[in-house]
């Protein structure tokens, strides 16, 4: 039995922006739904009908604003509607603008999760696939923290582990063969402190940038600490990581346990963190999955394609 129900839209300019989406939408739904000037006809069965109204109704933050919508964006209002978080998925909180003005905010309910986390823990630990965010939405959180004066130094820091690759044959003294290890934290400054700042706060100190050995011996205070692939530390390297945590301070630990780079038979320090630590009071732990990648498309169907095979 087929059902009709007619979905007005405020204006021209959010009927356009759904227009874009609808091939997508009528998939995630199975329905079929047609613009007609500022008007969406649906027609299926009714409860389809009824899914489809509650989908667009959370999707409304977007569309609203004439905002694209993504395919990440339907499959987190999927995954909220799912989960009975539309509610908490359509406010969320607005974390920082970037360099060119675009708004940044979570872009998945469990996003919103591991920013609350963070907020909340003084250890907290994000492990999930490539693409989710968890070290971008760190550095938000650092960035701000560190602008807000509520901590004076922002260290960000990750193993530089040879993924099929010896530094001994790459060009230029121990600092230029690491730098490549550590693009991905730069890459996430730029994105949202001017271009010059950087390297003025490096050079005061401010804002180190530096691979895991540098850590050993040291006691981190008043810091932000934001460890990356973590992964492809050993045991004894996360343990001695973690006891680095000072007075006042505040690290996040990310991390994909299904991407390490270390060699065969070496268990990870990550996936021994998670075992040891997870009932441990006063640390946080999020895990990420497919669902929340939020880079293309076709990144999520990589994933549980790879998943799939079990490699």
């Amino acid at each position: 039995m087929t059902d009709r129900l007619v979905f007005p839209i405020p204006t021209l300019t959010a009927a356009l922006a759904l227009d874009r989406a609808l091939e997508q939408i009528q998939s995630f739904t199975k329905t079929t739904i047609v613009l007609r000037g500022q008007e969406l006809w649906i027609e299926g069965e009714e409860r389809l009908i009824h899914r489809a109204v509650k989908l667009l109704e959370a999707l409304e933050p977007l569309w609203s604003k004439g905002s694209p919508i993504s395919e990440p964006d339907l499959i987190s209002a999927q995954t909220a509607l799912d989960r009975s978080l539309v509610d908490e998925w359509k406010h969320r909180p607005h974390l920082a603008r970037t360099r060119q003005g675009q708004t940044i905010q979570t872009r998945t309910w469990r996003q919103q999760h591991y920013v609350n986390t963070i907020e909340s823990h003084d250890l907290t630990f994000g492990i999930g696939p490539a693409g989710t965010g968890k070290t971008f939405l760190a550095a938000v959180l650092a960035v701000k923290a560190l602008q807000d004066n509520v901590y004076d130094r922002l260290i960000l820091t990750r193993p530089a582990v040879e993924a099929g690759e010896k530094l001994g044959f790459l060009p230029g003294d121990l600092q230029q063969k690491i730098s490549p290890y550590l693009r991905p934290l730069y890459d996430a400054l730029y994105e949202l402190m001017e271009a010059d700042r950087v390297p003025q706060l490096i050079e005061k100190g401010i804002i180190e940038i530096a691979p895991l050995a540098y850590m050993r011996g040291r006691t981190l205070n008043r810091s932000f600490i934001i460890v990356d692939e973590a992964q492809n530390t050993t045991p004894a390297q996360m343990k001695m990581l973690l006891t680095r945590l000072g007075s006042q301070s505040k690290m996040v630990v990310t991390g994909d346990i299904s991407q390490t780079d270390l060699p065969p038979h070496q268990t990870s320090g990550l996936i021994i963190a998670r075992n040891i630590l997870r009932q441990v009071e006063g640390i946080g732990f999020v895990e990420f999955t497919r669902s929340d990648v939020v880079r293309h498309p076709l990144v999520q169907r990589i994933i549980a394609a790879y998943d799939r095979a079990e490699l």
